[in-house]
């Protein structure tokens, strides 16, 4: 097996909290910081840093409001950021054995 058969993985996408959070963010319309933390089990400030780095890669779209007198934090996901995410799957299955893959 050779190195060159491996479709790259996106490194934005590769890190396992950022991964956690589409993977959240797939399938939900969109998501609060604080059910992100609690999801991902997220400290506050490790979660801010990878939000922006998918927010800096224009994966995700983060909104700022306040609801009442509390700050929230909403974060979706973008067309760019799902269209990374599928090919990131697509990546995935390319280091799975031929017989093991989808479709």
């Amino acid at each position: 097996m050779t190195a060159d058969r491996f479709d790259p993985l996106d490194p934005v996408i590769h890190s396992p909290l950022r991964l956690a959070v589409l993977s959240v963010l797939i399938s939900a319309r969109q998501a609060d910081f604080n059910y992100l933390k609690k999801t991902t089990e997220a400290t506050d400030g490790n979660l801010s840093t990878h939000l922006a780095k998918l927010e800096e890669a224009g994966y995700i779209r983060i909104k700022k409001s306040f609801q009442g007198r509390k700050p929230l934090t909403e974060c979706s996901l973008t067309e760019k950021g799902r269209a990374a995410f599928s090919a990131y799957l697509r990546a995935l299955e390319s280091y799975l054995p031929a017989g093991t893959k989808k479709g």
